[in-house]
């Protein structure tokens, strides 16, 4: 309740700054108690607004003593309508930073555009840049896969306008690309990486396509309807990832060793998540998921911190590809721990 009256109160404040502009410009030279009845504030209310137009926006304000009110020693001075406090101020400054991520993508050029039509509504002696920000903060962004500009434009207009789109594909297993028609239903973003889901004329059923492995694409002539029961959630799992082909649900469950405690409790894992310390500090994590693949390389990535209690072919699977590395590792000559030690002493 406290958050929505701040909203409402911001609101107001930027309606009577507006009403009060506007008032001083069209030559009728208002006053605190002119305004102040208008406005239905106190006088001393109407001065404070007064005060945050001249030291904020620079008004170029100045009180006619025979006509006993406010004007403008330029007549072409106006406010413009985007007022922002202090708050908004920095988190559009974060703007700029964060668009890093997004360097050399086809979405750079419109989230600039973007910004600098935002910026370019605002007062002249306002400026919005990463000065705003501290020198301590940085930002880390995700590593991002290079897509096709012209392709990615495509896979887009083909998805609005409903058309068949062509384009040649490499799967990621493969060292060559092949033709493909698809009819894109859904489009996907997974930390900085876009997605497409729909049916493939070749595989002549629904498919998974990363836009990072689409080339020399190009929208057909050909219209396509969306089937009715289409329904995009049962190809992903927004909180843990894409991954098409699994689409059955099962429960995860997943104890986390106390050394890495504080991570497991603060961590969003899922929605449907159940998070228990124990008393020896480990963590137990609960959810339920369609995205075997994924979580699979979630608990890979935690190493012997993380044991797997369910489910049965998590466990399996765990198992299968930790042998898989430990061959890999004994090909190349590290069969044990004391090799590993002898050969950290050469490093």
């Amino acid at each position: 309740m406290a958050e929505e009256h701040l909203k409402v109160e911001e609101k107001l404040k930027t309606y009577r700054i507006l009403f009060i502009d506007e008032a001083i410009r069209s030559g009728r030279y208002p006053n605190s108690e002119s305004l102040s009845r208008e406005l239905e504030v106190s006088s001393r209310t109407v001065q404070r607004y007064i005060e945050f137009l001249r030291d904020t926006y620079g008004a170029p304000l100045e009180y006619d003593h025979q006509k006993r009110g406010y004007y403008y020693t330029k007549p072409n001075f106006f406010i413009k309508s985007i007022l922002l406090t202090e708050g908004e101020l920095f988190s559009l400054a974060l703007f700029g930073p964060l668009l890093e991520q997004y360097r050399q993508t086809p979405l750079e050029k419109n989230l600039q555009d973007i910004f600098e039509k935002i910026t370019a509504s605002l007062p002249s002696n306002i400026s919005v840049d990463a000065s705003l920000l501290s020198s301590n903060i940085s930002f880390i962004p995700d590593p991002l896969v290079t897509i096709e500009p012209r392709s990615f434009q495509a896979v887009f207009t083909a998805l609005r306008i409903r058309k068949t789109l062509a384009f040649e594909y490499r799967s990621l297993a493969d060292t060559a690309y092949e033709k493909r028609e698809a009819d894109p239903y859904h489009a996907i973003c997974q930390r900085g990486n876009w997605y497409i889901i729909g049916y493939c004329h070749t595989r002549k059923e629904n498919r998974l396509f990363s836009c990072s492995r689409i080339r020399n694409a190009s929208v057909t002539k050909r219209l396509f309807t969306v089937p009715s029961d289409f329904n995009p959630c049962r190809y992903f799992d927004k909180q843990i990832g894409v991954w098409a082909s699994s689409r059955t649900p099962f429960t995860v469950e997943l104890l986390f060793e106390n050394e890495i405690g504080t991570y497991a409790i603060e961590r969003q894992w899922h929605e449907t998540q159940t998070v228990r310390q124990n008393k020896d500090g480990s963590v137990y994590v609960k959810f339920t998921t369609t995205q075997m693949p994924e979580v699979l390389r979630l608990v890979l990535g935690q190493g012997h911190t993380v044991r797997v209690l369910n489910p049965p072919e998590l466990i399996v699977l765990v198992k299968a590809e930790t042998k898989k590395v430990r061959q890999m590792y004994e090909k190349g000559g590290l069969t044990d721990d004391s090799d590993f030690r002898d050969h950290k002493k050469l490093d």
